[in-house]
């Protein structure tokens, strides 16, 4: 059985930040990736939207390392040439009943730290958006885009430079706490065990499961786990907005919003579908849905226009009707392993937080 110093499960941008942190801490990790390639999960299959923070609850993880994470990703994707734009967002009341929702959103958003919000009315939207349809709307100047691909590669770069290694198609079966560290199973072509004195669960869509699998941590302190599968639907043509557009949040999700790609690409979604596995097909028939939560604030939108694009799937710890929840960094003194940090429900603002989380995380083990 080799003996290892450090190991990252999960190669999605999370898994690349921690093991680029800890790469530059001098500590050399290995990082085992049950794909491929990298990033093909949560980090493949999103809006690629870089949030400012203001949906989450005052002083948690979601909140903190957002707001923390938005400017330090601005200035990674600077210094690393990672496609980025800082577009700004639109949050619209459609009605006067979503005001006092509106209000609530502007709030949080003071209080969490979000800068330079404002409240705009109806007239001062459609300056800046002619087609767009709302009584009023907060303007979030710092949200942005960014190529999420190449910002992976940038974090892969930089881990491998400083020490790291990934080994692709190698999957973490299950693993047990032995002799102060993590004795993970590793299947694959080449199956091995693998002895770790500090092990990081960023597994995405299976951190739950691995975390369950782990001989000697209570299966009582992993949370139950649930899929919100989202699709997306893509508007060929010239784009409606020069700003992403998002409704008044709705209970499981941010509401159909309309994002933009860094070619210019217009396209709507994610919408929530609770789902048993993964599946990444999007059924035209939900197309009707879109059109209706879409007109809400842009009636100009044709009939048949949205295509299917693509879908992703979040790991959420909450289940349909449930609270959201934060995201959990359990480390050795939560479930009692030593060595071990799980990294569970890491679903948006994930990306946008990813070098937060990753100092986070290592700061735990």
């Amino acid at each position: 059985m080799d003996r290892l110093g450090c190991v990252v499960v999960g190669a999605g941008v999370v898994g690349l930040a921690l093991a680029r942190r800890l790469a530059l801490d001098g500590r050399e990790p290995l990082i085992l990736e049950g794909e491929d390639r990298f990033g093909t999960g949560i980090s493949s299959r999103n809006s690629e939207v870089i949030h400012s923070g203001l949906y989450y609850a005052q002083d948690s993880l979601k909140a903190r390392l957002c707001v923390a994470g938005n400017p330090e990703l601005y200035a990674y994707c600077s210094a690393r040439s990672v496609a980025h734009r800082r577009c700004g967002k639109l949050i619209v009341a459609t009605d006067a009943g979503q005001l006092e929702a509106l209000e609530g959103l502007h709030a949080k958003g003071r209080a969490n730290g979000v800068p330079d919000l404002r409240w705009l009315d109806g007239d001062e939207v459609r300056a800046l958006e002619p087609a767009l349809r709302c009584e009023a709307a907060l303007l979030c100047p710092t949200t942005g885009i960014l190529d999420s691909h190449g910002l992976m590669k940038a974090l892969l770069a930089d881990a491998e430079a400083a020490g790291a290694t990934l080994v692709l198609r190698s999957p973490v079966t299950g693993g047990a706490a032995r002799d102060g560290g993590v004795r993970l199973e590793v299947g694959g072509p080449e199956p091995m065990s693998i002895l770790a004195e500090r092990a990081f669960n960023c597994a995405g869509l299976g951190a739950v499961a691995l975390a369950r699998s782990i001989e000697g941590l209570d299966p009582r302190g992993v949370p139950a786990f649930h899929l919100a599968k989202g699709s997306y639907f893509s508007l060929p043509g010239r784009a409606p907005f020069s700003r992403l557009v998002y409704p008044v949040p709705e209970s499981a999700g941010l509401g159909i919003h309309f994002t933009l790609d860094l070619a210019g690409q217009a396209r709507f979604g994610p919408d929530v579908e609770w789902v048993d596995a993964p599946d990444y097909d999007v059924d035209p028939r939900r197309g009707g849905a879109f059109l209706e939560a879409v007109r809400r604030y842009w009636p100009g939108l044709p009939e048949g226009a949205l295509q299917p694009a693509y879908a992703g799937i979040r790991p959420k710890l909450q289940g349909p009707g449930e609270p959201a929840r934060d995201f959990l960094i359990q480390g050795p003194e939560a479930h009692g392993v030593p060595g071990l940090v799980n990294l569970l429900g890491i679903e948006s603002p994930g990306l946008t937080a990813c070098l937060a989380l990753a100092d986070q995380a290592a700061a735990e083990n």
